[in-house]
């Protein structure tokens, strides 16, 4: 148990010389896994997806459109990183952007700014501004480090289990099984899953002002996602859902669309 303590304690301390701010909310988090690696880890998986998938050649009007807003968007990301001191952040960042055919209704950006939109997502879009509005969501989520936040709460999360387990070791294997069930269903809800939806909302909040940066109508939003509410036929309760439900999206977004048009969005 005492090797268990020491192992706590200094995880712990590592954590808290670990803080990251996040732009724009501000808020504190915990990145234990050096960018370094994470960026080299994404690189690898982006280039065996870029090479293994059905991906367009830059001749494909598509793909023009998604490299497009995907630079206009990457422009913005640099103009607000330079303007609050953070340019330091984004030293490990090689922009890349791919169009995958495929009827998948998603787009991702790695650690680094590896973008990736679907051809499926396409349809629900319908418009650059609207492509914009997803596109800036997803390299948000890399701006703000919202893997090495995910990977790093993971670490602390493992760590606890190995505590409770060492705590029970003389217990019978039943009650250890139903304790360590419970703590890493107890985890799931009051550490991943919120953290997963505060991390939506930043992204969302975030995406939103460097797409309105770029020159991308943020209006866009609303109807965007009314459209992919009413193809989500599978709803979960929000409490048991990474991200927030399509109801509460929308309307945080419809409260925040003001105040960014009003300082941010550069109209073409």
């Amino acid at each position: 148990m005492q090797k268990q303590t020491i192992s706590t304690c200094i995880l712990l301390a590592v954590a808290i010389a670990s803080c990251k701010t996040v732009p724009v909310t501000g808020r504190k988090q915990i990145n234990l896994v050096p960018e370094a690696m994470i960026t080299a880890m994404a690189l690898t998986e982006y280039d065996s997806v870029v090479k293994y998938s059905a991906t367009l050649t830059q001749y494909d009007e598509r793909a023009q459109m998604v490299t497009r807003v995907g630079s206009k968007i990457q422009h913005a990301v640099e103009t607000y990183m330079q303007q609050h001191n953070m340019s330091k952040d984004l030293k490990n960042f090689k922009w890349d952007y791919n169009t995958i055919d495929d009827a998948t209704v998603n787009a991702w950006c790695m650690p680094g700014g590896k973008v990736v939109v679907y051809t499926g997502l396409l349809p629900f879009t319908q418009n650059e501004n609207a492509l914009a509005v997803v596109m800036g969501h997803e390299i948000a989520h890399a701006i703000a480090r919202h893997g090495n936040e995910r990977m790093s709460q993971g670490l602390l999360v493992s760590l606890g289990g190995m505590v409770l387990q060492e705590a029970l070791k003389e217990k019978k294997a039943e009650t250890q099984a139903l304790f360590l069930g419970l703590y890493m269903i107890g985890s799931n809800l009051a550490l991943a899953l919120p953290n997963s939806r505060m991390q939506e909302s930043e992204a969302d909040k975030l995406g939103l002002i460097f797409a309105a940066m770029a020159g991308y109508d943020p209006d866009e939003a609303i109807p965007f996602w009314q459209r992919m509410a009413a193809a989500n036929k599978n709803k979960v309760p929000q409490f048991l859902s990474t991200h927030p439900s399509d109801e509460t999206r929308i309307k945080k977004l419809s409260a925040l669309i003001p105040e960014i048009k009003s300082q941010y969005y550069n109209t073409p």
